[in-house]
This record gives C-alpha cells, sequence and structure tokens, in this order.
C-alpha cells in the first residue's frame, strides 16, 4: 500500500522540557504504521521523512521525526508557521502531508 499524500487533524503539543517552545503535532497511529512500514528505506537522520506539509494557506518544507515512544511521526511546527496562522498550543489544526 503506497502512502504519498495525507490528510488529518491533530491537536498542537509542546516538547516537554525547560524551555517547551517547540511546537509538534502528531500523524495519526494508523498512518504512522503505514508510513513507517512503506517507508522505512527513505528515513534519513533521526527516524526522519522529508515532507511538504501544508496548515492553513502556509506550505513549506521539513522533515516527520518518528518517536518510538508513541509509535506515531511527529511535525514539528516552526514560529512562522504557528504565527502566519495563529497557531497555539493546543489547538486542533487541519494537516496535509506530501511525502517528497
Amino acid at each position: 500500500m503506497k502512502v504519498k499524500n495525507l490528510s488529518f487533524k491533530a491537536k498542537v503539543w509542546l516538547w516537554p522540557g525547560e524551555s517547551a517552545s517547540w511546537h509538534f503535532t502528531s500523524v495519526p497511529k494508523e498512518e504512522s504504521v503505514k508510513l513507517r512500514e512503506k517507508y522505512k528505506g527513505l528515513h534519513r537522520g533521526w527516524n526522519s521523512i522529508k515532507v511538504q506539509a501544508k496548515v492553513g494557506k502556509t506550505v513549506w518544507e521539513t522533515s516527520i521525526f518518528f518517536d518510538s515512544k508513541s509509535a506515531q511521526y511527529m511535525l514539528p511546527l516552526k514560529a512562522s508557521v504557528r504565527k502566519a496562522e495563529g497557531i497555539f498550543h493546543g489547538d486542533p489544526i487541519q494537516v496535509k502531508l506530501k511525502i517528497l
């Protein structure tokens, strides 16, 4: 089964730590399993997969990172994206990903 594009809704969360300034959202587990199986050979550093992400009207290239504790990929949300789209911790967002 090939997974090239996916769309999902998820909440924004903060990376646990002292500064807690890194914002992420998680790819749903079912989709993460499919991605992990299909693109295992394409993983780069830190079990990452290069993607084009879209939230609202903002499109950017980044990587999703596999978190073995949650068995999900994490999408980092940089400050410029959050600012452009008015996104805050705990907000539900609609995400579109395209595997590059």
